[in-house]
Order: C-alpha cells, then sequence, then structure tokens
C-alpha cells in the first residue's frame, strides 16, 4: 500500500535538478526525464530507496521476473539487459564483458516521485509521513542553494579525475577492421541468410573515472532525448540520452516505436528542412526502417488480438538536437489477462537492434562483434501495480563500473544491401559524438 500526495513547485527544472541530486545518496535509483515530449505519461520520475530487488542472469529470467512481478503487485523499476536473448533463443554469448552488469535488475522502491508540469506526485511504500516531510525539507534546501553551482556542492560520488584516471577513449574496433567485418555481413546478406543486422562497436576507457551525475546532466543538454535516463546500482551507472521507446503497454493497448534511419542537423532551419527531405526520400534509410516495423508487427502478433496490429506511423521523421531520425510507430491489442512480462518476452530484444531475421542476425552479431553489449541495446522502465509497463531502448548511452574504473559507449547501424561501409562508419561516429564529448569535458 502506497501514501500518495500531490505538491506544486513554482520552479520545476529547479526541483528536478535538486531531486537527482539528492538521490546520489542511495545505492539503488531510476531516474526517467522525458525531456517536454509529449509521448510519455510524465515529465520525469525518480524511484529510490529499494524495497526489495530481482538480480540474476539470463537463466529462466524471465519467469523469474514475472514472478516477482507478481508477487509485488506494486510499482517496479530496472531493467533487462541484451543477453536476455540466451533467456529467449537457444543462443550464447562468449565476448569481452568489462562492466559485469547483472543480466537482469529491477527493484521496488520505497520512494517514488512522478513530476507533471509544475506537480509532484509523491508514492511513499506504506505510511512514511515523517519521512516524507524530511525528505522534501532536503530537497527543498537543495532549491534555496540554487545559487551555488552543483561544482561547488559535494554531491559527487566520486573525486574529480585527475592525470592519472583521464579518460582516454580508444576503439574496440579500428576503422579497417570495420569495413572488413562490414563486409562479411554483406556477403551474408549477398547469400540470402539475412536481409539487416544492427552492427555495433564500443568505444572504451580504462582506468578513468567519471563523475556520473556532472556527466549525465552534460549528455542530457546536449541531447534532450525523450527518453533518458539515470540508473545507479550501486557500483553502476547508466547514462543514458535515449530518443527511442522500445514497448509501452496502456491498459490492453500495445505501442512500440522503432527507430531505423539517420542523418545530421541542418546548420540553419533551411539546411535542416534541406536534410529532412533527403532523409524521407531516402530508399535505404527507408527500407532499413520498414524491415524493422515488419519484424515487430510479426513479433507483436504473438500476443495480439487477431487483426489488431497496426502501423499507425510509418518513417516519420523526428528531429532531436543533434540529428533527425526516422521512426514508425506500431500498436496492438492484447487481452485483459495477457501477462506483461510474456508481451515483453516475446519482443526481446527489440528488432531495431537486432536485424532480420531476428535469430540469424543475432548469431551474425555474436561472431562479428567484439564485446559483450551488456545493458546497451537492452531497456531500461518499469511495471506499474496494473501491469502496464514503458520500457526504452538503451542506446545513445554512457555504461560505467566505478569499482573497475571502466567506461563504455558503444554506437551502431543497420546493414543493409546497399549499405556503404565508409558512410556506416561516419553514422556511427555521428552517434556517438555526443557521448565522446562529455567525457573528453570532463577531464
Amino acid at each position: 500500500m502506497r501514501t500518495s500526495k500531490s505538491y506544486h513547485f513554482n520552479n520545476i527544472n529547479s526541483f528536478k535538478v535538486n531531486i537527482l541530486a539528492w538521490a546520489q545518496q542511495f545505492d539503488k535509483f531510476v531516474w526517467l526525464d522525458s525531456n517536454d515530449a509529449t509521448t510519455s505519461n510524465f515529465d520525469g520520475v525518480l524511484a529510490v530507496d529499494m524495497h526489495s530487488e530481482i538480480q540474476c542472469d539470463y537463466k529462466n529470467s524471465f519467469e523469474k521476473l514475472k514472478e516477482y512481478q507478481q508477487k509485488t503487485t506494486d510499482f517496479i523499476f530496472g531493467y533487462l539487459g541484451y543477453d536476455l536473448k540466451n533467456d529467449v533463443e537457444k543462443l550464447h554469448s562468449k565476448n569481452f564483458d568489462g562492466l559485469h552488469f547483472p543480466d537482469l535488475y529491477f527493484f521496488q522502491p520505497k520512494k517514488i516521485f512522478f513530476i507533471s508540469g509544475n506537480t509532484v506526485e509523491v508514492k511513499y511504500l506504506y505510511d512514511y509521513k515523517n519521512e516524507l516531510a524530511s525528505d522534501l525539507e532536503e530537497i527543498r534546501h537543495y532549491e534555496r542553494s540554487e545559487a551555488i553551482s552543483l561544482k561547488e556542492k559535494d554531491y559527487r560520488v566520486v573525486p574529480p579525475p585527475n592525470d592519472n584516471n583521464k579518460v582516454k577513449i580508444k576503439l574496440r574496433i579500428h576503422k579497417g577492421e570495420y569495413y572488413s567485418k562490414i563486409n562479411k555481413i554483406l556477403a551474408h546478406i549477398l547469400r540470402g541468410n539475412i536481409y539487416e543486422v544492427s552492427f555495433c562497436q564500443e568505444f572504451f576507457a580504462k582506468n578513468s573515472t567519471i563523475d556520473p551525475l556532472k556527466v549525465y546532466q552534460e549528455l542530457n543538454n546536449i541531447s534532450s532525448s525523450p527518453f533518458a535516463t539515470f540508473l545507479k546500482l550501486d557500483d553502476k551507472f547508466l547514462l543514458s540520452a535515449s530518443p527511442e521507446r522500445f514497448l509501452k503497454r496502456t491498459g490492453n493497448t500495445i505501442i512500440s516505436q522503432p527507430i531505423k534511419g539517420t542523418i545530421k542537423r541542418g546548420k540553419n532551419q533551411s539546411e535542416d528542412k534541406e536534410l529532412i527531405a533527403l532523409l524521407e526520400n531516402d530508399t535505404k534509410e527507408r527500407a532499413e526502417n520498414i524491415m524493422i516495423v515488419d519484424l515487430v508487427r510479426n513479433d507483436l502478433s504473438k500476443t495480439a488480438i487477431k487483426g489488431s496490429v497496426k502501423v499507425t506511423e510509418l518513417c516519420k521523421v523526428y528531429t532531436f538536437k543533434q540529428l533527425h531520425q526516422l521512426i514508425s510507430t506500431v500498436v496492438s491489442e492484447v487481452k485483459t489477462e495477457t501477462n506483461s512480462v510474456d508481451i515483453i518476452k516475446s519482443l526481446f530484444p527489440m528488432g531495431s537492434m537486432t536485424g532480420a531475421p531476428k535469430i540469424a542476425a543475432m548469431k551474425i552479431i555474436e561472431d562479428l562483434e567484439e564485446t559483450k553489449r551488456s545493458l546497451y541495446s537492452g531497456a531500461v522502465g518499469y511495471f506499474s501495480p496494473s501491469g502496464d509497463f514503458d520500457f526504452n531502448v538503451v542506446i545513445r548511452s554512457i555504461l560505467y563500473n566505478q569499482s573497475e574504473k571502466y567506461i563504455s559507449y558503444s554506437v551502431g547501424g543497420a546493414i543493409t544491401a546497399k549499405s556503404i561501409p565508409e558512410k556506416e562508419y561516419e553514422e556511427c561516429l555521428l552517434k556517438a559524438k555526443a557521448m565522446r564529448e562529455v567525457l573528453l569535458k570532463s577531464n
């Protein structure tokens, strides 16, 4: 049972900054920020202070999650790592992992703050009235001190970097090797083994220390994406500027919004319009998107009421701070009794991060990529007490293992028959730009 109460704040942007700084004291929390996108149920939500949790590897993971979700019948927040694919299909992962995140983690928070407009709805587990008053006073204290910059306050989890632990970004796959791997994928396509593969590469830094809060704020300022996330799991952090929704359930309606197709932003409004038109009419980019839409339609049909799967947007251009992207929206209807975890399992991993056919693409990914994806190309989100859910796709994200001083960000693109290795490499660098900028700025 949760105690619920609403509050009004005149300066909600300061409140959002302050509550995220306040959350740093906890070992586990999830912060979701829509950056004022109209596609979300809220502007921001903080889930903090763990009451119960589930953490496991991929083996029987979805059944364990289903049992936990049904047992709690409450809000639970967490993530699904990419290697849960090994639970869905007979696959394996033997590539290098420098991050060591659990494959799956969810927790039932004692405290949840939902932000919509200037209103904050607080939901505390059981009756924590005295604690609620104390917490809000702390957060208000931060708000009253907003003239003091975050840099001057001691909110940081770790000391600032010095010469010994500066971030020095390296490539796991160098340019020539990347071209060679793309050509191997093109050979698979030519032989008819696959139609499309989402091939990714890792950029990493060893023996490096960052301030996660500062880096997340910089990344969010640069990108302002609709599915931004700050996740802390003890010594492991996800700092995400994801623009992509994986899957959402509202009642009996399921929504998936895959992204495929990318072009840079223009220097001015006129150039922007030209680039949008180029993306809209680019046959290669549209083909990438449409292949994944077909895959999503097929996956949704596994749990959908017959005849209910529909494409409501096909290859629509959405504009973000650093690039334009093609997004499609696919919806379906399910029966009320259809289990939410089963719906997610039937679509996991998301087609936009695998390719088509999905199993063949995942085998090629495992063979040609050099590292485990970990939480990258997984999903972060939450379940409500009624079983509704909303999950993003973990892209445009920095993963950080603080204890091992290992930083990672991965980027990729869809490889199809029309792909040119040099252009695919350029697209990777464009997608990696924001993460690279904020990490180098942290030195």
